[in-house]
């Protein structure tokens, strides 16, 4: 007997000593073999059967991150202001995910600056939306995060889901909208007065920015000034997230600290 006739062979013994196996899974022809969904290693208890939209479900994981998530569930204006691996913008993204499948906003829009950080984007090639693209990938990352990529390419081609720099903002009125703001901190003043005025009816909008890194020139930033003249006004929050909220590699709140 070969070694691969001994293998089949003792393939089919454990398939009806057990009944784990299907023995259909390891025909001649077969090119694909499913693994064994009830037995083997699981990276998860054996009493866990938790489905996967369980496991989708969205959980603070620090103080800071449950402000933010009930500031935005409260406020229809949020800013939120914090160092990078906070989870600023994955909240908010998926906030604005979660209102669009309830049916509390009718389309989500995403907007973002374009800031040349020491490197010009003008030898790029392809027209203007491709060189952009490389700005607008964190907030695709965001959403497939959340949805299937799938999911997004079709709410985006109806309209539901749509992805834009700050400077195709101007003149717009968002109505029935969940507006994010990502890298807030790369605008100037008169960038966010305009961002911020254009939230209309039955809308969300959420801007988030990390004030102490900002690729614009010292005092170009209009962010934290804006924070400033908002905090006090009723009926907007204004989310400040510290070193502890990171939720990153424990190095990055390490080096936030000393850099």
């Amino acid at each position: 007997m070969t070694k691969r006739a001994a293998i089949k062979r003792q393939t089919r013994d454990m398939s009806r000593e057990h009944g784990v196996l299907d023995s259909r899974q390891f025909m001649e022809d077969a090119k694909v073999r499913r693994l064994p969904t009830h037995a083997g290693w699981s990276p998860y208890p054996s009493n866990d059967d938790r489905e996967q939209a369980y496991l989708k479900t969205l959980k603070p994981k620090s103080e800071g991150q449950a402000e933010l998530m009930t500031a935005i569930d409260h406020h229809n204006m949020v800013l939120a202001l914090g160092p990078a691996g906070t989870g600023k913008t994955y909240l908010a993204v998926a906030k604005a995910v979660e209102a669009l499948e309830a049916g509390k906003v009718g389309r989500i829009v995403l907007s973002r600056p374009a800031v040349e950080a020491g490197e010009s984007i003008g030898f790029l090639p392809g027209d203007m939306e491709d060189k952009l693209a490389p700005y607008l990938r964190p907030l695709y990352d965001a959403l497939s995060d959340r949805l299937s990529m799938k999911r997004v390419k079709a709410l985006m081609a109806e309209g539901l889901i749509e992805i834009a720099p700050i400077g195709y903002m101007r003149g717009r009125t968002l109505n029935n909208a969940f507006i994010v703001v990502d890298e807030a901190q790369n605008c100037t003043y008169v960038q966010l007065k305009m961002l911020l005025t254009r939230l209309g009816w039955h809308s969300t909008m959420v801007v988030t920015g990390d004030p102490q890194q900002s690729d614009l020139l010292p005092g170009i930033s209009g962010l934290s000034d804006i924070a400033e003249r908002l905090a006090p006004v009723p009926d907007i929050a204004v989310v400040k997230l510290a070193e502890r909220d990171i939720v990153r590699h424990p190095l990055v709140a390490s080096m936030i600290g000393v850099l």
